[in-house]
């Protein structure tokens, strides 16, 4: 299936890798290859993740404390959010569009 970002959440994974890759040289690239490895888990099994919303639902990343939040829309799958999992839940909410 097809994986589109919102803006926002693309941003969200851009700050997250310059963070990692503040903090130790090279782990922010480890981290987006884990994002990316986890996005396409989900383009391929895009049901198989818990729905949190209405028809919203969340993918949590292995090895890193972040949950990628997406919709299915037609043959696509809507990244809204990749958010930190221990700092402001439900601040993406206001992105979801019925």
């Amino acid at each position: 299936m097809r994986v589109e970002f919102l803006l926002i959440a693309k941003s969200e994974l851009d700050d997250a890798v310059k963070y990692y890759n503040l903090q130790v040289d090279g782990l922010g690239n480890r981290y987006k290859n884990e994002a990316q490895s986890t996005i396409k888990r989900m383009s391929i099994f895009p049901m198989a993740y818990i729905e949190v919303r209405s028809q919203v639902r969340r993918c949590i990343m292995h090895k890193f404390p972040y949950s990628i939040y997406y919709s299915i829309q037609e043959n696509m799958v809507l990244i809204l959010a990749i958010a930190h999992q221990h700092r402001k839940p439900d601040y993406w909410i206001k992105r979801v569009v019925y």
